[in-house]
């Protein structure tokens, strides 16, 4: 697969090196840096673009810039792409409403287009857009990406007389690679701290979401939605084989399996 990766600055910087580290081999990933400054209406996108882009099967967006979605369905036309990812880690960067309009008119163009929010919320076939709403998508390139970076896919092994966990295969990363850099760090722990601590590694990564407070996210943000989704991919696995814990009134704990 054929990638070209819009970037601004360190945010899509860490993205694209993570990707080259451990994408398949057969895909090729190019960046392209916009202009740093726009007008506030663009009236001819060609103006702030290059001559010629290579051509593409997928653009991924992480730019810090409001204005560059207005030269992605030029860009997609230029490149040829089939599919558009414009990640969604700050409402700054592509606003809700911007961001609907970018996938309408790359669907009048015939190339499919998922803005996630948070980027992490992709999956094969749906991305988050709100805390309770999913936008479903069909595209055979933005599916095959999502299948190696998106939403966390951690696979735990857990010793059962232990209870701790001796392996974490990521099945799915993140495209800035948290995943990857919690699941190193889960190997050991028991079953009953690991989701917690989970989170702790996660934030400490550090995770490149915006911490401003959405009113789509019940004022939460968006770096703590992306924590709670990777902790909602280990609980269910370590709820098995979690201690439950009993406080009777004179104060005795009893612990049960």
């Amino acid at each position: 697969m054929r990638i070209l990766a819009i970037i601004s600055g360190e945010y899509g910087v860490r993205h694209v090196e993570n990707l080259r580290l451990h994408a398949p081999k057969t895909w090729t990933i190019e960046t392209w840096k916009p202009p740093g400054i726009f007008p506030l209406i663009i009236d001819y996108p060609e103006e702030f673009l290059p001559p010629s882009f290579p051509e593409s099967d997928l653009i991924l967006s992480f730019a810090e810039n409001k204005s560059v979605a207005e030269l992605i369905p030029e860009i997609a036309k230029m490149t040829g792409a089939r599919g558009v990812v414009a990640a969604v880690d700050n409402e700054a960067w592509l606003p809700r409403g911007l961001a609907r309009q970018l996938r309408g008119w790359l669907e009048r163009m015939g190339v499919a287009c998922a803005t996630p929010k948070p980027l992490c919320s992709l999956t094969e076939k749906d991305y988050k857009v709100t805390r309770r709403e999913r936008e479903t998508y069909q595209s055979e390139v933005i599916s095959e990406f999502a299948h190696y970076f998106g939403q966390p896919d951690i696979r735990l092994s857990i010793d059962k007389g232990t209870r701790t966990i001796v392996s974490a295969e990521v099945r799915r990363d993140a495209v800035c690679g948290c995943a990857r850099h919690v699941a190193e760090k889960l190997i050991g722990l028991s079953a009953d701290e690991a989701e917690e601590k989970a989170g702790l590694f996660h934030h400490h990564f550090p995770c490149l979401a915006s911490m401003v407070k959405l009113n789509d996210y019940n004022h939460d943000t968006l770096m703590h939605e992306s924590g709670h989704l990777l902790q909602e991919n280990l609980a269910g696995q370590l709820k098995p084989f979690r201690q439950t814990r009993y406080i009777s009134p004179d104060g005795f704990v009893e612990e049960k399996k």
